[in-house]
């Protein structure tokens, strides 16, 4: 059942002031949001999550899963690639990490040989489209592949929880709410 999926979208580590310092307080905390957030939608009834495996929200809350599946074997991560050559441009560290998570993945889904245009606003629709939930990590100001998945996800009638990235308050919507009290940038 789709609902039972959720589908992960959230900035990147540029868009945080800690940038790629993973071991930021605010970073730190940050994560530990994403991981209490996820065990919320576990405790919901969720068992499948999507990845979007880019740097940042993607891959922490991928590696999430992951570390929780170890005491909850029904738990599955699907990883959504815009292209086969996503990370081919990556520092060596994340790239590590991304294959790492690709390996223990339960399924992959690759939508282009090759980098397109408009690849990854594919992966983020196809993400919606086989989920009942978005967890975004959003702060519903900044623009971009995360406001614009937002939007779809509310024009596809999904289940959104959004997690501010700074007050890291969790606000749970489920249409007709979401769109009624959501305003986007």
């Amino acid at each position: 059942m789709e609902q039972q999926v959720c589908a992960f979208t959230g900035h990147r580590p540029e868009r945080f002031v800690f940038g790629y310092q993973e071991d930021h307080p605010d970073c730190v905390r940050l994560k530990g949001a994403i991981a209490t957030a996820i065990g919320e939608l576990v405790h919901a009834g969720v068992t499948t999550f999507i990845s979007g495996m880019a740097q940042g929200v993607d891959l922490w809350a991928a590696r999430e899963v992951l570390r929780r599946r170890r005491q909850q074997p029904q738990l599955r991560l699907i990883a959504a690639l815009p292209c086969a050559d996503q990370a081919a441009r990556w520092p060596e560290p994340l790239r590590q990490e991304y294959e790492e998570i690709l390996v223990f993945s339960d399924e992959r889904v690759c939508l282009h040989g090759r980098y397109t245009p408009h690849c990854m606003m594919e992966r983020n629709r196809w993400m919606v489209d086989h989920a009942g939930v978005l967890l975004a990590v959003y702060d519903g100001v900044s623009g971009g592949g995360t406001a614009a998945t937002v939007r779809y996800a509310q024009g596809k009638r999904r289940e959104i929880w959004l997690l501010d990235p700074v007050s890291l308050r969790l606000a749970r919507m489920s249409p007709p709410q979401a769109y009624e009290q959501m305003s986007l940038g």
